[in-house]
């Protein structure tokens, strides 16, 4: 509801902002018409209050809006991926001195797939994919590299299996 001060220093109202926006329409009150929101205290031009901006012929004002912050979430290295790393040289240096690689190996290949697929599924966020890679690759020549040996040393005490077994 709105109180009018008219050109003729007479106070109208109350009218709702309908009316207003009609007395806008036929002339009646003009842009620079003072006017009193219910609840206010201070009388002021239509053109201050935002509801009547079209009504005069004026857009409201735009206020600046802000423009999307996008942040790409920071990218690091997959744990897993590190893992599978670790446990794919462990499995080729200390590994290979006894019990032919395991568990490392084993441990590597699965770190490092699970990594892979974590990777894979989620690349804006993980990295490490050469190191998951690197890890499997790593894993899987220690398999070979057990498998190998065993076969060589197998191999190698073959004469001694077959004279044992001619001496029973």
């Amino acid at each position: 509801m709105y109180k009018i001060i008219g050109a003729d220093g007479r106070e109208y109202g109350p009218a709702t902002a309908d009316q207003v926006r009609e007395w806008i329409a036929e002339g009646r009150v003009s842009a620079q018409t003072r006017a009193l929101a219910e609840g206010a205290t201070q009388w002021k031009p239509l053109t201050e209050y935002l509801e009547f901006a079209l009504a005069l012929g004026r857009t409201p004002p735009q206020w600046p809006v802000p423009a999307p912050i996008y942040m790409a979430p920071a990218r690091r290295t997959n744990s897993l991926a590190v893992m599978g790393m670790l446990m794919g040289v462990l499995a080729i240096t200390c590994g290979m001195c006894c019990c032919y690689g395991m568990p490392f190996n084993l441990l590597g290949i699965i770190f490092s797939l699970v990594a892979l697929a974590q990777i894979r599924d989620d690349p804006q966020s993980q990295e490490g994919r050469g190191l998951a890679i690197a890890g499997l690759v790593l894993s899987l020549l220690s398999f070979l590299l057990a498998a190998l040996f065993f076969v060589f040393g197998l191999a190698l005490s073959t004469p001694d299996i077959l004279r044992k077994i001619e001496r029973l």
